[in-house]
C-alpha cells in the first residue's frame, strides 16, 4: 500500500547494483518503508511489502558499498550528498551558543538582505526532516521591504474583515464549539491584536512585520502534519542567526493565510494548508547585551 500525498503517487524505484553490494543487511535494518529484505544472504526488493519504497534514502545513506539508488517520489541519485566531515560540523558548544545568544528582534535596520544569503537560508531549511517524504512543505519569500509591506498590508484588511466574529454576542454563540479557553484568545489577544495591527498601520508603524526586510512563510499541505512547516521555519531561522542576521517566529500570519481565500490566491498557496510559521529577517538596529532563559511549563522524566 503506498502513502499518498500532494505531489506524487506511487513507490519509487530502488537500484540495487549487486556487483558492490555485500549483503550486510544494514539498508534492512533501517528500511522505512519496508520493501528491502534478506533472504539466504541475499538482498531483495518487494515493492508489495509495507507501504513500498517511499523515498526515505535511509539505504542510500548507510550503505558502506554505495550500491542502492532511489529514483522517484522527488528523489533522484543527484540528490544524494557526502556528509561534512565531523571537524567541519558545529559542536554543542557552538551550537548552544549561537541559540542562546539568538533574541527576536523586531527592530531592524533599513539595509536590505542579499539575494546570496536569502538562498542560503532556504538551502539551510530544506536540510530539515520532513515527515514523509516528499515534503509537503511549501515556502513563501518575500525578499524586499515592498513585498513585506505589501504582505502585512493584504493581511492585515483581511483580518479588519473578521472585526464581526469578535462581538460579544457571536463570541457566546461560538463558546460551546471552541471550548473556553479559545473564547478568551480571541476575545483577549486576537481582537486586541487585530486593532493594534490596523491602528499602528495608520501611525506610519509596523506591529504586524516590524517593518522587516525579509520574511518567509513555511506552510504545510492538508497530507502534511501540523509540526512539518514548523522544523524548516526552525531551521531558517538558526541559519539567520549564523549569517548576522535578527529574527523573529511569528504565528498570526499562518492563521491568516488558512482562513483568507483572498490572500492564499493571491499568494499562489493550496487551497488546504497547515498554517505554518513566519520567519522574518533583516540586521538589527539595537544589539543584544543579554539573554533571557525560559522554563518550561514542567519536566517529567521516566525511567
Amino acid at each position: 500500500m503506498t502513502i499518498p500525498g500532494s505531489r506524487v503517487s506511487g513507490t519509487a524505484e530502488i537500484l540495487i547494483d549487486y556487483t558492490k553490494c555485500s549483503a550486510c543487511g544494514a539498508c534492512v535494518e533501517v528500511c522505512s518503508g519496508y520493501p528491502l529484505f534478506m533472504e539466504n544472504g541475499h538482498l531483495g526488493v518487494d515493492q508489495t511489502r509495507g507501504f513500498g519504497c517511499i523515498a526515505c534514502g535511509a539505504c542510500v545513506a548507510v550503505c558502506p558499498a554505495d550500491a542502492i539508488r532511489i529514483s522517484g517520489r522527488d528523489l533522484s541519485p543527484e540528490d544524494v550528498l557526502n556528509i561534512p566531515p565531523i571537524a567541519s560540523r558545529a559542536d554543542y558548544s557552538q551550537l548552544n551558543s549561537l541559540m542562546v545568544a539568538r533574541r527576536s528582534t523586531r527592530v531592524f535596520k533599513s539595509q536590505e538582505v542579499d539575494a546570496e544569503i536569502i538562498q542560503k537560508i532556504v538551502a539551510a531549511a530544506s536540510t530539515a526532516p520532513v515527515g514523509i517524504p516528499p515534503t509537503e512543505v511549501g515556502v513563501c519569500v518575500f525578499q524586499t521591504r515592498k513585498a513585506v509591506e505589501e504582505l502585512r498590508d493584504c493581511l492585515i484588511n483581511e483580518m479588519r474583515t473578521w472585526r464581526w466574529m469578535f462581538s460579544p454576542l457571536m463570541l457566546a454563540l461560538l463558546r460551546p464549539f471552541i471550548g473556553k479557553e479559545n473564547t478568551a484568545m480571541i476575545r483577549d489577544f486576537m481582537a486586541l491584536a487585530i486593532e493594534m495591527f490596523t491602528a499602528s498601520r495608520q501611525d506610519g508603524k509596523d506591529w504586524f512585520l516590524y517593518h522587516a526586510p525579509l520574511a518567509m512563510y513555511f506552510y504545510g499541505t492538508s497530507y502534511s502534519d501540523p509540526a512539518d512547516p514548523i522544523i524548516p521555519a526552525t531551521y531558517a531561522m538558526l541559519a539567520g542567526e549564523s549569517l548576522g542576521l535578527g529574527t523573529c517566529m511569528l504565528g498570526f500570519p499562518g492563521y491568516v493565510f488558512r482562513y483568507s481565500r483572498k490572500a492564499r490566491q493571491k499568494y499562489h498557496l493550496p487551497e488546504k494548508i497547515q498554517p505554518g510559521l513566519m520567519v522574518i529577517f533583516g540586521y538589527p538596529a539595537l544589539r543584544n547585551r543579554r539573554s533571557i532563559k525560559r522554563t518550561f511549563r514542567e519536566v517529567n522524566t521516566f525511567s
